[in-house]
């Protein structure tokens, strides 16, 4: 029986430690498994500058966590790749999903979606995102060097966010709701080392207020039923960060599949949802802690239960084996080229990019603007490491008088006979914006990543020259959603220009627009905005222009 190319055992959606603990397990099973994950993999805990109390590692930060996890994932035989989940009929003995990186069918899905930062809802809170409130340290805290900072809550994120800020901030002051921490006290105990923490209980934020940055914030003690404000002064301008809790990322999961009145997905003991074959893992479920160990749990036993389930129909169905053996001819093609070592790309990351340079329909020219910055210099070495694995992309120095003049350095994408497809990066796409980047290539070279027709119409009739500058931090897991969200748009109208800043290179542009929080996104030079959002919501930002 021949087996569908886009049949899979198991089909995980997101990309976090529930998701990759499934992963391991099912594809050391031998069974074939494809993760779908939006921004890469990773999760929220990728931004988690010190994990202390996985068993067993004394100390690790988030992202080499994770990273690790990946690798075993694919040393076993998964398969990743990087784009958005737009459809699923889960009802069917087949459940099929349907992405902006293709369409695939599985015996079985787990959803391992996580949850994204809650917003509290005080005066003030939207008007000043990204200019003062913020969500993420790790991605915004350089920003209020030698600033006063606010964290509210009083949970393991904000004590943990807390002592991270202390790294940039001058003093850093928590402020808890009720009358003490809700995480463990081991946890919490941690402040007492940390000079320039200051907790204040019983406190609520009612307002944040300014000119176009924060400079003043009124707070209330629920204890004595008194307000108390807090100016700036010297400094200027201060900082809120906000780790109230989260909010579970399944508003995109239809009906069918059930939730509780929060929206978390409601699981049993083998976190199997209500669908047969549907099974839910981490931060997305009801569930009484949210760690990272309990995450691995959740994807260990969802992927234990999925494995007698898909065994069930492969008799039922007659299915055979659908991982196939490597024969000698493709272990060849995998074998990575001769990469530098400490260079941008190791074998990992070629394994990944060699199916996707196998779809390009046409292949892409990067033209790179160059000048004396050390900058300049490693987009050489990224630029020349990546053409080399692969004839499907190749690059050349601008002359000066090719394109328009971009801010430098600078690589625009362009089509095969030179001509741009619109696309910029600003500075070499590390980090979290090499998903980006590899979204752009693929966009550039088609068949690019889908969209539904309704969508691309409303593009298409888009009929002014529009400009999105992306400023972000390689650090950021909320800024590829918007990179990839206006590059995609770029690449479908040739009204629309996207670039990509990493604003660590590009320090004028955060005094001109008073940057705070990343991602930002200035359209036409002109009209701010913070915060991520995914395609639909940036097309009606343009529609509205």
């Amino acid at each position: 029986m021949e087996i569908e190319k886009n049949l899979y055992d198991a089909v995980i959606v997101g990309g976090g430690p529930a998701g990759l603990s499934a992963a391991i397990y099912l594809a050391r099973a031998k069974y074939r498994v494809l993760i779908v994950a939006k921004d890469g993999t990773g999760g929220q805990i990728s931004i988690t500058s010190e994990v202390v109390n996985y068993p067993g590692i004394e100390k690790i930060s988030g992202k080499e966590l994770t990273a690790s996890m990946r690798r075993q994932a694919e040393n076993f035989g998964a398969e990743f790749v990087t784009g958005e989940v737009l459809h699923m009929e889960l009802e069917k003995e087949i459940k099929e999903i349907k992405t902006t990186r293709g369409d695939y069918k599985a015996l079985g899905v787990v959803l391992a979606t996580g949850a994204n930062p809650r917003k509290i809802g005080f005066k003030g809170e939207r008007e000043f995102q990204g200019r003062g409130v913020a969500y993420c340290a790790t991605c915004d805290g350089e920003f209020f060097t030698g600033k006063k900072v606010f964290v509210i809550g009083g949970g393991f994120a904000a004590v943990e966010e807390a002592i991270f800020l202390t790294r940039y901030a001058r003093e850093v002051t928590i402020l808890v709701r009720g009358d003490s921490f809700s995480c463990a006290k081991s946890v919490s105990d941690q402040l007492e080392n940390y000079d320039k923490i200051d907790v204040k209980f019983h406190t609520e934020l009612v307002e944040a207020d300014g000119d176009q940055l924060v400079t003043r914030a009124e707070f209330y003690n629920n204890q004595t039923k008194e307000t108390w404000e807090y100016e700036a002064g010297a400094d200027g301008n201060f900082g809120i960060f906000v780790f109230a809790g989260y909010v579970p990322n399944t508003e995109w999961i239809g009906p069918e599949v059930e939730k509780n009145e929060q929206g978390y997905l409601l699981t049993d003991s083998n976190q199997k949802t209500n669908l047969d074959g549907v099974y839910a893992a981490g931060d997305v479920c009801v569930k009484q802690l949210r760690q990272v160990v309990t995450a691995v749990s959740d994807g260990a036993s969802a992927a234990t239960a999925l494995e007698k389930a898909a065994a069930e129909l492969h008799t039922k169905l007659n299915l055979p084996d659908l991982v196939q053996e490597k024969t000698a001819e493709t272990a060849v093609e995998d074998e990575a080229p001769n990469l530098q070592e400490n260079g941008f790309f190791d074998a990992s990351i070629y394994r990944q990019l060699k199916p996707v340079f196998r779809k390009f329909e046409q292949k892409v020219k990067i033209r790179a603007w160059l000048d004396d910055q050390p900058i300049s210099g490693e987009i050489r070495g990224f630029l020349r490491e990546l053409t080399s694995m692969t004839d499907q992309v190749t690059w050349e120095e601008a002359k000066g008088s090719e394109s328009r003049e971009p801010m430098l350095p600078a690589m625009e994408l362009c089509y095969e006979n030179g001509q741009s497809s619109g696309i910029w990066f600003h500075g070499v796409p590390g980090g979290h914006e090499f998903n980006s980047f590899v979204a752009a290539l693929y966009n550039t070279a088609g068949p690019g990543q889908e969209i539904s027709t309704e969508l691309e119409e409303r593009i298409r009739k888009i009929d002014q020259p529009v400009n999105i500058k992306v400023l972000v931090s390689l650090s950021c897991t909320m800024c590829p959603e918007l990179v990839m969200a206006s590059q995609k748009a770029a690449a479908v109208s040739d009204k629309i220009e996207a670039e990509m800043f990493d604003l660590m290179h590009y320090p004028e542009l955060k005094e001109k627009y008073q940057v705070m929080s990343v991602p930002c996104m200035i359209i036409n030079d002109k009209d701010v905005y913070f915060g991520k959002k995914n395609l639909e919501e940036l097309t009606g930002i343009l529609e509205g222009e």
